[in-house]
């Protein structure tokens, strides 16, 4: 069975920009890379779960998007970091779709995909939403401080650890499975 590890996208991988559109406007965390290597490392396979809503916006469509995380996979594998999947939830706020962060869709979609058990992953994130969805589906929750997690500091939903970046993210992690890399 594998253990998931479910990150947020924009603002705990790369850069926030307000409704990211192009691959020339992707930016690498500090950290970020060697945070899912690490994580690679330990042989947890690594996805990423991001609310898209540009697409239901009409901003931009499926194939901009994916020629985005084409980029955002070249840049990371350059640092020898490798996601397993990445998870897509297109709808706007208003359509009401199970997929939404903080609902459980694309994790449960996720579990389903790699066999895994969701109460068994950990959900890494910069907000609230990602807390939220952590909290859903039972599993350990890390906030990142890049991005919005800076200023998280009354969350709601409380993480259970708060980490400066995905790398120190993963170090969290590497602890909590008393592993280390391989």
């Amino acid at each position: 069975m594998s253990r998931l590890v479910l990150i947020d996208r924009d603002g705990t991988i790369n850069v926030e920009r307000h409704y990211l559109s192009s691959p020339e406007e992707l930016l690498l965390l500090p950290g970020a890379t060697s945070g899912i290597r690490r994580l690679n490392q330990l042989g947890l396979s690594v996805v990423i779960v991001t609310n898209q809503s540009a697409i239901g916006r009409g901003m931009f469509g499926p194939d901009r998007l994916k020629t985005i995380h084409d980029r955002l996979c070249d840049m990371l594998a350059e640092g020898g970091a490798k996601l397993a999947g990445i998870y897509v939830c297109p709808h706007r706020p208003d359509e009401g779709c199970g997929c939404r962060k903080p609902l459980p869709g694309m994790a449960r979609q996720a579990a389903a995909d790699f066999g895994a058990n969701l109460a068994a992953a950990f959900v890494i994130g910069d907000k609230p939403c990602d807390i939220e969805l952590g909290r859903s589906i039972g599993a350990a929750t890390i906030l990142v401080r890049t991005g919005y997690g800076g200023r998280a500091d009354g969350l709601v939903a409380k993480p259970d650890f708060v980490a400066d970046d995905l790398d120190a993210a993963a170090q969290l992690i590497e602890i909590a499975l008393g592993a280390r890399p391989s």
